[in-house]
């Protein structure tokens, strides 16, 4: 550890050497414009490191909280789903659950849908309680102009309007008001098992963004949905949403959630769900983290041609301070910190302009659409308004810790090489 005190113990005068180093023109012997190349370099590397991650996370969330709009946090099924006499106390009692903010049960099953010109296509109708649907804002915030939520399960057995995705009605060409046939796969009577019809009324239309939702998903009462299927009083699951804070980290749920819904229940969160989905994403940025961080190494390589040059023309500099009495850590000391302070300066460069990009990129598309007099990020698409970015304090530290260390690192082996020169040979031919 002596040796990095040695190193790093800098003395005043070093740090005034080592700054006037930095200021002095090439023509005599500084490296003002390679300082200037290298600190830019690094400056533009960290920014879009910064900035990349943060769209990438951005995109990434916006993703994850469109699905978990539909489907909720975690699901649970099995025995106390069957448990008729005392499943209404399971759902209390992980609505009890902290962190827990809301419990409902569904059932799903497919369908054909036909129009009232005959079109036919296929969907996943969902039997949903009223009040979770009018809760969810991907649904309810998202119904086009001529529809409503507030007719949705009125009527017996929850009455007969149901909500379609926008994908589904484009293919259909239907509109909120219209009426529509229901065909499910099969029913049992006293004839054994018939297809069963049954017309509906759609009384909204939704757009959440999520195409594979858009164009295959109905929403009907879950009371509805049990007697057009043939399944009185049945649940397929039940949804479980929790706080956005512990979305993320679901897995520390399980436990307590498992617990309160009893013996026998079964339990998947999103992350299992979807884990073809998550794993892909967590790789992609994984990948394109240390990627994107190479740009941040050469930059920072810049460093090391700038400090062999400066060495080689304060070779006389550093013979004068050694007979002066200099040691060889003190020579190591002035020309580590000039180069470090290239890095440190590109760095704290790169992470407010990455910042500033992030906080204002909204601002920046809009300015940018309106020069070129086009949309840059389309939202009919994309069903956003502008791209989304979203700094992790973790992934920006990563940035910032590893770029101060790709600069020190190729600033430390040319300083060693300036600390190995003797004076003798150093003024030879001075």
């Amino acid at each position: 550890m002596d040796w990095l005190r040695a190193l790093f113990g800098f003395k005043g005068w070093e740090v005034s050497l080592a700054m006037r180093y930095l200021r002095t023109r090439r023509k005599d012997g500084g490296i003002a414009v390679i300082a200037i190349i290298s600190y830019v370099g690094i400056t533009l590397a960290v920014t879009a490191l910064i900035s990349t991650l943060s769209i990438m996370n951005g995109f990434q969330t916006e993703m994850i909280t469109r699905l978990l709009a539909f489907g909720g946090d975690a699901v649970i099924y099995g025995r106390p789903l069957n448990d008729f006499a005392h499943r209404d106390q399971m759902l209390d009692r992980v609505r009890a659950v902290p962190g827990v903010t809301q419990v409902t049960p569904y059932l799903t099953s497919a369908a054909l849908i036909q129009s009232g010109v005959g079109d036919i296509d296929g969907a996943y109708v969902r039997g949903v309680a009223p009040e979770a649907l009018r809760n969810t804002p991907i649904i309810a915030k998202t119904i086009e102009k001529g529809g409503s939520l507030d007719s949705f399960g009125q009527g017996d057995y929850g009455g007969d309007g149901i909500v379609v995705g926008d994908g589904l009605a484009t293919r259909l060409g239907l509109a909120a008001g219209d009426s529509v046939t229901l065909v499910s796969s099969g029913g049992s009577t006293a004839f054994g098992s018939t297809p069963r019809r049954k017309s509906y009324t759609i009384i909204g239309i939704f757009h959440s963004g999520v195409s594979d939702f858009d164009k295959a998903t109905i929403y009907m009462p879950i009371q509805q949905a049990q007697l057009f299927f043939d399944r009185e009083d049945e649940w397929d699951m039940v949804e479980v949403k929790v706080k956005p804070e512990l979305a993320y980290d679901i897995a520390k749920m399980r436990a307590p959630i498992v617990h309160a819904a009893g013996e026998g229940a079964m339990y998947q969160d999103w992350t299992q769900q979807f884990s073809s989905l998550w794993g892909a994403l967590n790789v992609e940025r994984m990948a394109m983290r240390f990627i994107l961080f190479f740009i941040v190494i050469i930059a920072a390589l810049n460093i090391i041609s700038g400090i062999v040059m400066l060495v080689k023309n304060k070779t006389r500099d550093i013979a004068i301070l050694r007979t002066m009495g200099a040691d060889r850590f003190s020579v190591t000391r002035i020309f580590f910190l000039t180069g470090s302070s290239i890095g440190a300066a590109g760095t704290l460069s790169g992470l407010m302009l990455g910042a500033l990009f992030c906080t204002f990129i909204a601002q920046i598309q809009y300015f940018l659409e309106w020069v070129f007099h086009t949309k840059l990020f389309n939202p009919d698409i994309y069903y956003l308004d502008h791209v989304p970015a979203r700094m992790e304090p973790g992934e920006v530290a990563f940035v910032v810790i590893g770029s101060l260390l790709a600069a020190c690192v190729s600033t430390l082996f040319p300083s060693l090489w300036a600390a190995k020169l003797e004076p003798v040979e150093a003024l030879r031919y001075e």
